[in-house]
């Protein structure tokens, strides 16, 4: 169990997500604190999770030991601008949240020397099936990589990645995949109501072949490409739904969206960063 007192500035939903996580694995709600600047936000947290919740950052830093930056990445160069004059006595670790900021900037804004885990979660960390990848740099202990890697895994799976780089292909891939599968299974449900099937039993059926299938792959021993060939009769129905879809280049399409996605999120990196 965590002994440490854990920080967050911001409290939206990812801080709402992992402050429930944290407590359902058992930490003490009394180690928790969030600065939140919306009073009814406030009013929520504390109503929600019995946690201490405060107005301003100053009144949170001198008691914590890990400080989770859950803002928006717009504002994250100001909020870490305003507190990086009160880290000359004291250095917590730094866990932030947001989307597409590097380390080395966030460091910079922080006034440098910092422990820093980048991360970069999904929207399904909100029902606790989220998939994070971390990413520490050089200050960073192993105690705090540990202790890193078990706050996020109060919300999913958590992976580290060996370089920052790489953390622009986890957002390609997991960060914005939960957008890529709901796609998917829209155009299924439209394509079953076209051929007749009702509205309600195109969707259930659609959603539960999707949790099916995630469900078989995450617990069996074979990988997706052995478990799709045990399905596909040869001459049957999945072979035929398969070949037209790589006969349309299904493989290239998905492979020109993650690239453009990486690509995107190295842009965007480069933007925010200039601050």
């Amino acid at each position: 169990m965590l002994k440490e007192n854990i920080g967050f500035i911001g409290g939206g939903n990812m801080s709402s997500s992992l402050i429930g996580g944290l407590i359902a694995d058992g930490i003490d709600p009394q180690q928790i604190s969030v600065a939140e600047p919306d009073s009814e936000r406030r009013a929520t947290l504390r109503a929600h999770f019995a946690i201490n919740v405060v107005e301003s950052v100053d009144a949170l830093l001198e008691s914590v030991s890990v400080i989770i930056l859950a803002v928006k990445p717009q504002v994250i160069h100001e909020v870490c601008s305003s507190i990086g004059e009160q880290l000359k006595e004291r250095s917590p670790l730094f866990i932030s949240v947001a989307a597409g900021i590097r380390v080395d900037d966030i460091d910079r804004w922080l006034g440098g020397e910092q422990s820093i885990v980048r991360t970069m979660p999904n929207t399904p960390a909100l029902i606790r099936t989220g998939a994070t990848g971390l990413y520490a740099n050089a200050k960073v202990s192993k105690e705090q990589c540990e202790l890193s890697e078990s706050i996020l895994r109060a919300v999913g799976v958590a992976i580290w990645v060996k370089t920052e780089d790489e953390l622009d292909i986890v957002t390609a891939l997991s960060g914005s995949g939960p957008a890529y599968f709901f796609l998917i299974i829209d155009l299924m449900q439209k394509s079953a109501q076209k051929m007749g099937l009702s509205e309600e039993s195109s969707r259930l059926l659609s959603l539960q072949t999707a949790f099916g299938a995630a469900k078989m792959a995450l617990e069996s021993s074979d990988d997706c490409a052995t478990l799709r060939h045990k399905v596909t009769s040869p001459g049957g129905t999945t072979e035929r739904a398969i070949g037209i879809m790589l006969d349309k280049n299904l493989d290239e399409t998905i492979d020109a969206a993650l690239t453009g996605a990486r690509d995107r999120a190295r842009e965007l990196a480069e933007q925010l960063g200039k601050q």
